[in-house]
Formats: C-alpha cells, structure tokens, sequence
C-alpha cells in the first residue's frame, strides 16, 4: 500500500504528522532546483511503493500551499545540520534529534568518524513505526545511533536521555522541529531550561509560531488552513511566541545567546535568486548555551 496521510491514520500508525514532513522532504529531491537539503534516503525510507508513486507523479505535492511548507521544511532542517556542523567542529560529540519522526540524518551522518552519537527522542509507537520503515527499505541502523523513546506522559526527557546513555555532563547539540507549535508554553520551557542547564557549547534550534496578529494577511489565510487541517488531523497548535519575549525568555532560563532566523534571513541564507521562486515563510531560534 502506498503510504499517505489518511492511510497511516485508517491503519492506526503515528504519525501523520511525521508522515507528512517525510514525504514533503521526499518531494523536495524531486522537484526543486536546487536541493536545499540533500537527502539520498528521503524516498527509500517511505518504501518503494510509495517511492515509485512519487517519482511517477511528484507534481501532486506541488500545489501552492505545500511549496511554502516544504520550503519551510527543508530550511529549518538546513538550519539545525549547519548548527550541529559548527557544534561538532567545536568538539561536540553528542547530538538529539527531539520529535524525531523520519527524519533520516543518523543515517546519512557525515560526522560518523568524529565519534558523534545519535539520539532520536520520540514516543515509542512512532519509534517502532520508524523501524519498520527502514528495515523494509534496508536503511542500516549505525552503530553511532540510540533510539530513546519518551512517552512524556508517563516520563522526562531528561531521564529518557540518561536511561539511553546520554551524558548530562558533556556538551550536546539538539534539534527540536516541527513540535512546539504542539505543545504548551510550559511544557516548552520545561524541554528548554533542560538543554540550557547543559554544559558550555550545548545549543537547541527549534522553529515556532508567531501569533497570527503579527504576519502580513497572505500568511494569516496560509496560517488559518494549515492550522485547520492539523486540527482536523487530530493534532491542534497550542502555542504561538512573540520572537522578542521569546529570546528573553530564553536568555532568562540561561542561555547565552539566542539567534531567531526571520524568513528574511532564511530566504536570504538559503533560497537567495532561486528561479522557480521557492520561499519560506518559517521561523527557526538557535540558543547556544
């Protein structure tokens, strides 16, 4: 069966969230030009059903609405590696993926030979999703990488890392996507003041929504569909943050520094004279303890 949305949620597997952002990051191999985010196992982690669907008639993920959400995607993506490449270059060796869904850099790592472990943070129902996918696709699992599922129901993040292996005691570098548009302002912070009670040289990037009275009425319709349809899928945005209180929100829990990428510095950084027009409309924060 070709994996969709709507069949993911027909045969009960999480997430369709997760699925969503897989196959807008498989579409990006496909149809744009240039590749912001190289990704060779983008399609294979997907299956090869639904791998030849895609290849066949990509343009179905070409409608307007979804370029500008795959370009958000693919960006903040961009964003977190290039954070992590500056980490490891400074001698971080541990890097988390929170929310981790399908996303595929454990398995493509070109930091490998630096000694870098992988830690995928997710609930253990999507993990045990995500496992099948890539033993049907005959992705290998590195020996670099440590699955840590935390159901935070039941659960911190901080001792699903410690019972993985992780190492409070040494700098780490995290990437946080796609998940905090779903949670509370409190449960944020909670993740938050975690990573910014790591070591010196630790950092999280991590994109957000903004309320819709600060974007422009082009972006608040785009705001108002998407926010429809995660609502409709079963997954409601929660939280939204003024960038400004953000930033000293985020110095306040002890932080150093903390960058917020506007889409003008991410257009500019990523997608500068693109011909076929790709934007982002997405807000990506980098806190560097």
């Amino acid at each position: 069966m070709t994996m969709t949305p709507e069949n993911i949620i027909r045969t009960g597997e999480p997430s369709r969230t997760a699925l969503l952002v897989a196959l807008q990051r498989a579409a990006h191999q496909l149809l744009d030009e240039p590749i912001v985010l190289e990704d060779p196992l983008a399609l294979p982690i997907l299956g090869a059903e639904t791998e030849a669907a895609m290849r066949e008639d990509p343009y179905q993920y070409n409608e307007p609405m979804m370029r500008g959400l795959r370009a958000a995607l693919v960006v903040r993506s961009r964003v977190a590696e290039d954070e992590l490449a500056h980490a490891v270059q400074a001698g971080v060796r541990q890097y988390v993926v929170l929310g981790a869904g399908l996303d595929t850099f454990a398995y493509r790592n070109p930091h490998g030979k630096t000694g870098l472990r992988v830690f995928e943070v997710d609930h253990p129902s999507t993990q045990q999703w995500k496992r099948r996918c890539l033993s049907q696709a005959g992705i290998p699992v590195p020996e670099n990488l440590i699955y840590a599922p935390v159901d935070f129901e039941h659960g911190t993040l901080g001792q699903g890392l410690t019972e993985a292996g992780f190492r409070s005691d040494q700098a780490a570098c995290f990437s946080w996507l796609g998940v905090t548009m779903y949670l509370t302002e409190a449960a944020i912070m909670e993740t938050l003041g975690f990573v910014a009670c790591l070591p010196q040289g630790s950092s999280i990037c991590f994109d957000y929504r903004v309320p819709a009275s600060m974007l422009n009425p082009i972006e608040r319709v785009i705001g108002e569909v998407m926010g429809q349809r995660a609502a409709a899928a079963g997954e409601p945005w929660v939280s939204a943050f003024d960038p400004q209180v953000l930033q000293q929100q985020l110095l306040d829990l002890g932080f150093s520094e903390a960058e917020t990428c506007t889409p003008d510095v991410l257009n500019r950084r990523y997608l500068y004279r693109r011909k076929d027009g790709l934007r982002t409309g997405g807000r990506v924060m980098c806190a560097r303890v």
